[in-house]
C-alpha cells in the first residue's frame, strides 16, 4: 500500500474527545473517528489555504456544489442538480434542522419514524426538540455467532402514524449504524413507498455510503424515482470517509425547490453555517483526488473486519459480532455475559472505551458498538485485553 494506515498516530497531545475523555491507560474504541490521517490532498488543501492567512467569512462556492453533484454523479450515477445543494455543519445538525421543519409547528406533524438500534442521536431529537419518537425496530437475526437485522414490515408499517401523532419525518439511516447495514433497492422502495403514502418526508442519512466493505453497492433511496426524491432530504459528507469529523461540514441534496426553500430558510434561522476551512477540506475530499486513498483504507478496513470477527469468534465465543457491509463500526452481542452493563465492564476491566449499546435505542442493551477504524496493532491488543477480561469473569 502507498499509504500506512499501521502507523501509530499520538493523538493525546491534542484535544482528541475520543482519546482524552477516558485514562491515559484506555485504548479508546467508541466515538466515530479514524485514528488516521486525512488524505494528502486534503491536507494539501488546508495547508495553502493556512498558507493564505486570511480566514475571512466564506459561502459555499458554485465550484464545491458541483463537486458534491459530481461524485454523486460518478459514485452512484445518481444526477444531482448543484443547485440542489445546500451546506451545513454536519449531518446532525442537518436532521435536527429538518426536524424542526418537517415536525415542529407548522410542519407535517410531530411525530418521526426511525428504525432502532440507530445511531445514538436520532433518539435524541424526542427529547431535545418535543418530538414523538415512533419506533420500528429493527428485527434481529442470529447465526453460528453473527448478529443480524432484517426489517419487520409490520413494525415498519404500524410505526407511522403512532403514539397518536401524524409522521411528519422518516429518518432513514443508509448505511445503517450501529449495525452495518446498507439497504438494498427492494427494500429502500417498500420503505419510501410507505412513507409517503403516510405524507411523510424521507430524510435520509447517509453519512457512510462511501464506507462500503466488499462488494457492497450502495444506493441512495431519492434516485430511485422522481417522486421519492420531491419527497426527500439526502444527507451526505465527506467527514467520515475522509476523516474530517472535526471541521464540521456537511451538505443536505433536496431536488424539491419548496422544499429546498424552507430548509433553507430553517438553516439561516440556526445560523448552521459551515467554517471556511471545512468548505476547502470539503470540496478537496470530493474532487476525485483523494479516490486512490480511499480505495486503500476500504481494503485495510475489510482486513480489520474479517480479523475482528475471527478473533471473536475463535478466541471470544461469548460474544457475537456483526458482519458490516459498510461503516468501519461492529455491533457487538455481550448479553451472553451476563452483565448488567458490558460497556462499564470492559472500560473497568479491560481498559478498553466502547459505546453502550443501550444509548442506540430499544434493542440495544446488552450491546456495545467498536470503531475498528485504527491501526490493526490497536485492534489486536484491545481484542486481547477484552479477552483476558472475559475469561477472567
Amino acid at each position: 500500500m502507498e499509504h500506512d494506515f499501521d502507523r501509530l498516530i499520538e493523538r493525546r497531545t491534542t484535544n482528541s474527545i475520543k482519546w482524552n475523555r477516558y485514562g491515559k491507560d484506555v485504548l479508546p474504541l467508541w466515538v466515530a473517528d479514524m485514528d488516521f490521517r486525512a488524505p494528502p490532498p486534503v491536507v494539501e488543501a488546508l495547508a495553502r489555504a493556512v498558507d493564505h492567512g486570511i480566514f475571512g467569512y466564506e459561502e459555499p462556492s458554485a465550484t464545491l456544489r458541483e463537486a458534491v453533484a459530481s461524485r454523486l454523479e460518478r459514485r452512484q450515477g445518481w444526477s444531482v442538480d448543484p443547485d440542489w445543494v445546500v451546506a451545513v455543519t454536519g449531518i446532525v445538525s442537518a436532521f435536527y434542522a429538518a426536524g424542526r421543519l418537517l415536525c415542529g409547528p407548522g410542519g407535517r406533524g410531530p411525530g418521526y419514524v426511525i428504525q432502532p438500534p440507530v445511531y445514538m442521536p436520532f433518539n435524541d431529537l424526542e427529547r431535545d426538540l418535543g418530538l414523538v419518537r415512533q419506533d420500528a425496530p429493527l428485527e434481529r437475526t442470529a447465526a453460528g455467532g453473527d448478529v443480524g437485522y432484517r426489517i419487520n414490515w409490520d413494525f415498519f408499517s404500524e410505526a407511522f402514524g403512532s403514539r397518536g401523532a401524524r409522521t411528519g419525518m422518516f429518518l432513514l439511516c443508509d448505511p445503517h449504524n450501529p449495525a452495518g447495514i446498507a439497504w438494498e433497492e427492494p427494500e429502500l422502495r417498500r420503505m419510501a413507498g410507505i412513507a409517503l403514502d403516510a405524507g411523510s418526508v424521507l430524510v435520509s442519512d447517509e453519512i457512510h455510503a462511501e464506507l462500503l466493505l466488499g462488494p457492497t453497492r450502495h444506493v441512495s433511496v431519492a434516485s430511485l424515482d422522481p417522486e421519492i426524491a420531491r419527497r426527500s432530504l439526502t444527507l451526505v459528507a465527506p467527514s467520515k470517509t475522509f476523516n474530517t469529523a472535526g471541521l464540521f461540514c456537511g451538505f443536505a441534496v433536496i431536488p424539491d425547490p419548496e422544499l429546498r426553500k424552507a430548509y433553507r430558510a430553517m438553516i439561516e434561522r440556526l445560523t448552521l453555517h459551515p467554517a471556511s476551512l471545512a468548505l476547502v477540506a470539503a470540496e478537496a475530499a470530493y474532487s476525485g483526488a483523494c479516490d486512490g486513498w480511499l480505495g486503500e483504507l476500504l481494503r485495510y478496513l475489510e482486513g480489520n473486519r474479517d480479523f475482528l470477527r475471527a478473533y471473536i469468534r475463535e478466541r471470544i465465543p461469548r460474544l457475537a459480532v456483526s458482519r458490516p457491509a459498510a461503516t468501519y463500526l461492529a455491533w457487538i452481542d455481550a448479553r451472553g455475559l451476563g452483565l448488567d452493563n458490558p460497556q462499564r465492564f470492559f472500560l473497568d476491566k479491560a481498559r478498553v472505551a466502547l459505546n453502550d449499546g443501550e444509548a442506540f435505542g430499544a434493542g440495544g442493551e446488552g450491546f456495545v458498538r467498536l470503531n475498528f477504524a485504527c491501526p490493526r496493532s490497536t485492534l489486536a491488543e484491545a481484542l486481547e485485553r477484552m479477552r483476558k477480561a472475559v475469561e477472567a469473569l
